[in-house]
């Protein structure tokens, strides 16, 4: 009886210490600073974007689409974590600016793992949800030949309220 108590014990701490790492591998800590890229692989898995910077490389990892945070993680010319930042807040949003190029809009705030194409090949649209107190997501349209053609807020469709009858 003793062996199934210690074991049922064992069990529950085992996944509680693997719940918990779980969540500590969602993103980046201000402990990975001074860390390699293969380290922040390591923990964070492969990023869902890697750009070259002037100072290095920027490895992207977009929690979409039910996530509500991208991280950007800039590393230098020796692939050392250098900061690291969330980006999908307003500050970022009100830089996307129709004409902007869908490459442009990646290095702001990531590509959206959550889109939809528009009619008759007029382009696509690409939804990002954040944390906000109103239960919005903010949404860029982009023409068929990549650029931005409009960008704003909306209520994302988990929150709009449906009438059942």
């Amino acid at each position: 009886m003793n062996y199934i108590k210690h074991s049922i014990s064992s069990s529950i701490i085992i996944l509680l210490i693997s719940l918990l790492s779980g969540c500590a591998s969602y993103g980046p800590t201000n402990r990975m600073i001074g860390s390699s890229k293969d380290d922040v692989v390591g923990v964070l898995g492969k990023p869902s974007t890697e750009l070259p910077t002037p100072d290095g490389q920027l490895l992207i990892y977009s929690k979409g689409p039910f996530g509500k945070e991208t991280f950007f993680i800039y590393l230098n010319h020796d692939g050392i974590v250098q900061r690291w930042t969330q980006v999908l807040d307003e500050k970022n949003f009100e830089r996307i600016v129709p004409g902007m190029t869908r490459n442009q809009v990646i290095e702001i705030i990531g590509e959206s793992k959550d889109r939809f194409g528009l009619a008759r090949g007029r382009g696509y649209v690409w939804n990002y949800r954040y944390v906000n107190p109103f239960c919005f997501w903010f949404q860029i349209e982009f023409a068929a030949d990549d650029t931005v053609r409009s960008a704003g807020y909306s209520k994302s469709p988990e929150c709009r309220v449906r009438i059942l009858y």
